[in-house]
């Protein structure tokens, strides 16, 4: 054999080693016990996570942001739970272990979604909508359709509709989802495997079991080809929620922003301004914390705080007098 041939032989047997050890990382963190139940909706399943008394109202629902979802809520859901309040995550259409749906995956599709799989579970509400990231554009859609039932939301370095007026943040979005169309096409052909166990597979810092979901995600083919569905909707999705109407301004608004990240100073500007129109506004940001650590053990109690002020609010009892500007407050490293 030539000595290229042998190299390039050496190669693909080592290519094919790292992926056959990133696979069975992957089978390895599949023996963990599914969290929640499956739900059958009309002819497919979606995964739903709910956890505390059923008669605690109002419910948090939690909206996970794009490639999340319900395992992105391990230890921020914990924790909420342990105030003695009723908690539900789940994962949208194709993304963790739900099943996929018709497309386009676009915002009224996952609203569509979310009224069947809690209607079929029993999910009644009132709720207090949590979300993060790409949520901030399901969420508004969300309540628009089911203002009745909503108390409240919760904002988690979220992107709100009206973002995408602004060239820098356009811009940002094209970029991210040719970016997610290539992570569809990685997890093809096995490339994530190998990084699942790695910082990749679990940026937020979860708990042992929600972080193995997460990373058994992550290597997912299915799961990277919805996620990038979706974020290929996202333009669509946000201009159906600019569409759906402006947030209800006597809904209690929390807001909880990451430390700055370059090239998305306007999108920064705009995060608080769902707390700033709320008559019962708050708003915080934890400089210490990345995109993705806000939801992880390090952080999470930022987001707890949020939802208690938010839960507060609805019960009478706010931690400030109602007014127009948010008041903001910021945590510091």
């Amino acid at each position: 054999m030539r000595r290229g041939s042998k190299i390039l032989a050496g190669l693909i047997l080592a290519i094919l080693a790292y992926i056959a050890a990133g696979g069975a990382l992957v089978a390895a963190e599949a023996s963990h016990p599914m969290r929640g139940r499956l739900v059958d909706i009309g002819g497919r399943r979606m995964h739903l996570v709910c956890e505390g008394e059923r008669n605690a109202e109002p419910t948090v629902l939690f909206e996970a942001g794009a490639f999340g979802f319900s395992a992105d809520w391990g230890v921020v859901q914990d924790r909420v739970t342990a105030q003695g309040l009723h908690t539900c995550s789940y994962d949208r259409a194709g993304l963790g272990l739900s099943d996929p749906g018709p497309g386009p995956r676009d915002g009224l599709a996952a609203a569509k979604d979310l009224e069947a799989l809690l209607k079929a579970a029993g999910e009644d509400g009132p709720f207090i909508m949590v979300g993060h990231s790409m949520a901030g554009t399901y969420m508004p859609l969300f309540a628009a359709r089911n203002h009745d039932r909503i108390r409240g939301l919760v904002f988690i370095d979220a992107a709100p509709p009206e973002a995408i007026d602004q060239p820098q943040v356009r811009a940002f979005v094209e970029k991210f989802a040719a970016a997610s169309r290539w992570a569809a096409r990685g997890a093809r052909i096995g490339l994530y495997q190998p990084l699942a166990g790695t910082w990749f597979g679990d940026k937020i810092g979860l708990t042992p079991v929600a972080s193995a979901e997460k990373r058994r995600a992550f290597a997912s083919p299915t799961h990277n080809r919805w996620a990038s569905a979706e974020v290929d909707q996202w333009m669509n999705t946000a201009a159906e929620a600019k569409a759906a109407g402006p947030l209800d301004p006597a809904w209690p608004v929390a807001v909880i922003t990451a430390g700055p990240v370059a090239g998305r100073e306007a999108w920064k500007d705009l995060q608080a301004t769902p707390a700033r129109r709320s008559q019962h506004g708050y708003i915080d940001h934890v400089a210490a914390a990345s995109h993705a650590t806000l939801l992880g053990v390090s952080h999470a109690d930022s987001v707890v705080r949020g939802v208690t002020f938010v839960r507060q609010a609805v019960a009478g009892q706010p931690e400030s007098p109602p007014q127009q500007v948010a008041q903001s407050r910021a945590t510091n490293p």
